[in-house]
């Protein structure tokens, strides 16, 4: 993704965030401020932004999260129509309502993470199972790694038993090097270790820092894969 359409996407999470939180807004000044009460608001903002954190991400829930404390303050706690608060009681509850605000999008962003590394772990044992070559899976294994990291090259090399030559794969095939790897994973099984995983990331896109716990458990996923080779070969 360039940086253009990145921009354009984290623009288009904060209006979608801003409208979410401004029609939560309409619908309690409707109601009235004093029947809801600021305890009963500071609960009903929460919905907008744990559902924007749920379905666009963190920067969409962060975004939700300071409207409605612009709004929350805006609207509902005196002076009314103004930023300003006058009373002590006030700042603690716009404070309370931002720290709950943050600790819901934390969790909902975990939460978020866990499922999505379940995925792709389910991914790439689906990719790899069934596999009979060595070759197979280090193809396999570079496709997976550039598609999944948006990387601009990934390279795997795995050393066979015995005195056979390394299988060096390339994805995409034309060799491109001009750097030294962003990051470089080890590939272990119960031989120890018999390959890696070189990676060099699109100067657009973050990787995974290199002691993920994602990246590690990505490598012993593949080291049973080439074990498994050794049945068929």
């Amino acid at each position: 993704m360039d940086k253009t359409r990145f921009s354009r996407k984290l623009f288009s999470d904060a209006f979608r965030a801003v409208l979410w939180v401004s029609a939560v807004t309409l619908l309690m000044l409707v109601i009235g401020r004093e029947t809801l009460g600021e305890a009963v608001i500071a609960l009903l903002y929460l919905i907008p932004i744990a559902w924007c954190a749920n379905r666009w991400g963190q920067f969409s829930g962060t975004s939700a999260a300071l409207t409605a404390a612009l709004m929350f303050d805006f609207f509902f706690i005196p002076p009314f129509y103004t930023l300003a608060v006058d009373r002590l009681e006030g700042w603690l509850v716009l404070a309370i309502f931002l720290a709950v605000a943050i600790v819901v999008i934390g969790h909902i962003e975990a939460s978020l993470r866990t499922a999505q590394d379940a995925v792709l772990m389910y991914d790439l044992s689906d990719a790899l199972t069934g596999l009979r070559s060595q070759d197979a899976v280090a193809r396999t294994c570079a496709r997976f790694f550039r598609l999944f990291l948006l990387a601009s090259q990934v390279k795997v090399i795995y050393h066979p038993k015995k005195d056979a030559p390394d299988i060096v794969i390339y994805e995409p095939q034309e060799i491109v090097e001009v750097r030294k790897p962003d990051r470089q994973l080890p590939i272990l099984n119960v031989w120890g270790l018999i390959g890696e995983i070189q990676i060099w990331a699109d100067f657009d896109v973050k990787l995974p820092d290199k002691d993920s716990r994602l990246l590690k458990n990505f490598a012993a996923q593949i080291g049973k894969a080439f074990e498994r080779t050794q049945l068929y070969e």
